[in-house]
């Protein structure tokens, strides 16, 4: 269980992020539901943990903005203490390829995904550091282990949150904080339900298991992650993949 601990999921307005507050919140941490626009769907996450018994607020602020960070993580040690939990779970595509990329697309990509982890992390490190305690699980992917075609841009930000998961893993490591990534497959959300029935066909031949993943394969892991069960784990790129990574 996470009761006391204080939990920041970037991105958690829908989709995977949306399914790791919820769970966190079921778990006893107070959640804090990071979103960039979409207030509405955020509330909606918010009001669902309260009617099940949990704790949760809203915080817009949009990740790739170095000093937005700074308030935000600013304004939640303020409101509650600490942050025990940083969940880098935000992130956008832009597909296209490279001979099509615009530059503005592969600078956004990098931006959110990459760079807005950097953001998190740098900003609610001083006090992890202090406290000699905290878990922060990054997002990556399983086309960041892989490779894509089309996804140049994507796939080069989540080898980049593998990299630095890896390096912040080892600096952090002395002052009892851990630092993972998870690498999900193709998962079952709003992005991937405008899929073909022919695509979804490719796509699942080269899912071992033959079948896509669920939201809450990556929440479940994401709660071990935050958990005291995983206290001996770090440095680690977990593929919630179905076996694509292998």
């Amino acid at each position: 269980m996470l009761e006391g601990k204080i939990a920041l999921v970037t991105g958690a307005s829908r989709g995977i992020g949306r399914a790791i507050a919820i769970t966190l919140a079921n778990d006893k941490a107070t959640v804090i539901v990071n979103y960039q626009g979409s207030k509405e769907k955020a509330e909606e996450v918010v009001n669902e943990i309260k009617e099940n018994g949990g704790s949760a607020i809203s915080y817009q602020c949009n990740i790739s903005d170095f000093e937005a960070c700074k308030t935000m993580i600013s304004d939640i040690e303020k409101q509650f203490g600490h942050i025990d939990i940083l969940v880098n779970n935000a992130g956008i595509t832009r597909d296209n390829l490279i001979l099509k990329m615009s530059e503005e697309d592969f600078d956004n990509v990098i931006a959110t995904n990459l760079k807005g982890s950097f953001n998190c992390i740098k900003h609610v490190s001083k006090n992890m550091l202090k406290q000699r305690s905290g878990r922060i699980i990054n997002m990556s992917s399983v086309v960041g282990v892989t490779g894509n075609a089309g996804q140049a841009n994507y796939s080069a930000s989540k080898a980049g949150i593998i990299g630095m998961t890896k390096s912040l893993a080892r600096e952090f490591a002395s002052r009892g904080i851990t630092v993972n990534a998870i690498a999900p497959g193709f998962i079952e959300t709003e992005m991937t339900d405008v899929l073909s029935d022919n695509v979804k066909e490719q796509i699942l031949s080269g899912i071992p298991l033959k079948r896509m993943g669920k939201v809450m394969d990556i929440a479940h892991t994401v709660a071990f992650l935050a958990s005291e069960n995983a206290g001996y784990i770090t440095g680690q790129t977990i593929g919630v993949d179905g076996g694509m990574g292998m």
